[in-house]
């Protein structure tokens, strides 16, 4: 009898499978539909294979075929119910998820579903943010690559108009003193090389294409050096350029980048602190690290500014003539010091603010 029984199911099973395979392109609908037929039909096989076994009379055949049929309708119905409630919250989950490529945001409908549609609509909601998130980034690049580009302009447009009319005037004898005029062809030059040099430097920031080459040294050497650079400027603005604290800690850096870094904010600061100001420069560990800090003189930085300072071509609406440069500075600050695993920030204090700079320490040798 059971080999009669499991004949008679696996002959409803095979069937069922063809059919599940024909029809694994249609509606989930249809498919609940065929399985649960599948199953009343290898129970009612399999069940009529051991009534014939067992040479049941027509009447107890009857009545065994008409609770199976009744089970097959029950059986039927629910399985077109549950079809229709996972499609119905199948299509409510593909139209929320149309609103991705709208631009729009993902939400997941309100009415309860299943637990793989529920997981499945937690995830478009995680990736909703995350593309909203980058959204907001584009844009806020695509912003800071217009005010680049404006500035840049601006920049690059005065003093090749100078340069123009300066060799105009050499090449037609007009010039009273050719000297001066080569003397200051010469820094227009130099700024102008500078600020290119700029842009090269920040283009391999953001490819990625920064090659470090760090090595063992101390934080006061290198922030002495700094200082050492920086001192010649500092006197021909009337700054007083000061060490702080500064303690001698190792890290693992690369020398030359790391010498931008704190060059940058030294002249940064020394250009917008008044004469008789002071800069101040301090180097002290921290718990996550070391810390170099320069401080300035220049009033402080408003408050709604503070995020935007290390943005790309930002400069504030007090510094956008030369020879404040193409506010390229600050950005190609934050890019090396994130390159070696670090963090740049900057806070108003009293008289001015304070650019801080996170750096790892050097591993145990």
């Amino acid at each position: 009898m059971a080999l009669f029984a499991f004949l008679g199911a696996a002959g409803a099973g095979l069937l069922g499978a063809g059919a599940l395979l024909l029809l694994r392109h249609r509606s989930l609908t249809v498919s609940l539909t065929v399985v649960s037929a599948v199953a009343v039909t290898a129970m009612l096989a399999g069940t009529l294979a051991v009534a014939w076994a067992m040479f049941l009379s027509p009447h107890d055949l009857t009545v065994v075929t008409t609770v199976v049929a009744m089970a097959a309708v029950v059986s039927l119905a629910t399985a077109l119910l549950l079809g229709r409630w996972v499609v119905a919250r199948s299509r409510a989950l593909t139209l929320a998820a149309r609103s991705f490529g709208d631009g729009g945001s993902f939400a997941a409908p309100t009415a309860p579903a299943t637990a793989e549609l529920a997981a499945l609509a937690s995830e478009l909601e995680a990736t909703s943010r995350k593309l909203a998130a980058s959204r907001d980034r584009e844009r806020a690049l695509e912003t800071s690559r217009r005010e680049l580009v404006a500035w840049i302009s601006h920049d690059l447009r005065t003093p090749l108009a100078g340069l123009r009319a300066m060799s105009e005037a050499l090449e037609d004898g007009m010039a009273a003193d050719p000297d001066r005029y080569l003397r200051q062809i010469r820094t227009e030059v130099e700024r102008l090389n500078g600020m290119v040099g700029d842009l090269f430097e920040l283009s391999r920031i953001h490819a990625g294409a920064l090659a470090l080459t760090p090595s063992r040294m101390s934080v006061y050497d290198l922030v002495g050096d700094a200082i050492a650079g920086a001192d010649a400027l500092a006197r021909e603005h009337g700054v007083r350029l000061v060490g702080d604290r500064i303690d001698a800690v190792p890290v693992d850096v690369d020398g030359k980048e790391m010498s931008r870094v704190l060059g940058n904010l030294l002249v940064n600061a020394i250009r917008r602190t008044p004469a008789d100001g002071t800069v101040a420069v301090a180097a002290r560990l921290d718990g996550e690290g070391v810390v170099v800090s320069v401080t300035d003189g220049c009033g402080g930085i408003p408050e709604e500014d503070l995020g935007r300072v290390f943005d790309t071509g930002w400069r504030g609406t007090s510094a956008r003539t030369p020879p404040a440069g193409a506010g390229l500075g600050l950005a190609i600050v934050r890019g090396i010091v994130e390159a070696h695993r670090g963090r740049a920030s900057v806070r108003n204090v009293v008289g001015g603010c304070r650019f801080e700079v996170l750096l790892p320490l050097a591993a145990p040798a």
